[in-house]
């Protein structure tokens, strides 16, 4: 019997389920997703503090993901926004827009999934609930920037945070380059 992930996006009174999902170690405590928000030089200066009150203002301001759920205990979180939401985005070789890329995308660049929940269909549940958090914001067309284990077996989950190439796929998302050997870039067409 597998457990059922509920999701929903996240508001201001998601915010406590939001801090527990981050936890206090670890990447995700230092992230708080701003690694795609922040300049390099602004990443480098941010505190774990500064970067988890950055989150907690976008919170508070509009609804930039969603959060995991099993038993109404909070267990993941991936984020999605606007590509334009990600200035790190324009700037990286990788995901930069090029000729004949859609300008309105929106972007899953985030997926966080406590450790004692993980291979339990979260970011699978994640996924759907990001494209669903995004069609009701009236996208329609989401990107991911997921990497390849099947290419580079040794990624270590902090490696993973992007999500992989076959989570994208079975989420419906088509490849449509591929910038290096273990990174591509994965896009879906919603419909109504």
């Amino acid at each position: 019997m597998t457990d059922e992930v509920v999701t929903e996006s996240v508001d201001a009174s998601t915010w406590n389920e939001l801090e527990t999902v981050f936890g206090t170690k670890g990447d995700p405590a230092g992230c708080w997703c701003q690694w795609f928000k922040l300049s390099r030089a602004d990443w480098d200066a941010a505190t774990r503090e500064e970067t988890r009150d950055l989150l907690h203002a976008q919170v508070e301001a509009g609804s930039p993901g969603v959060i995991a759920r099993i038993d109404g205990e909070p267990v993941g979180w991936a984020a999605v926004e606007p590509f334009s939401a990600y200035p790190a985005l324009g700037r990286s070789p990788i995901t930069r827009r090029q000729e004949g890329d859609p300008e309105d995308v929106w972007a899953v660049t985030c997926f966080v999934v406590r450790l004692e929940y993980r291979k339990r269909g979260v970011a699978r549940a994640l996924l759907a609930g990001a494209l669903e958090h995004a069609r009701e914001r009236g996208a329609t067309v989401v990107e991911g920037y997921p990497v390849d284990p099947e290419v580079r077996p040794s990624l270590t989950a902090a490696e993973r945070y992007h999500g992989t190439v076959s989570l994208f796929r079975d989420g419906g998302f088509e490849e449509v380059r591929r910038p290096s050997a273990t990174r591509a870039i994965m896009r879906r067409t919603l419909t109504s």
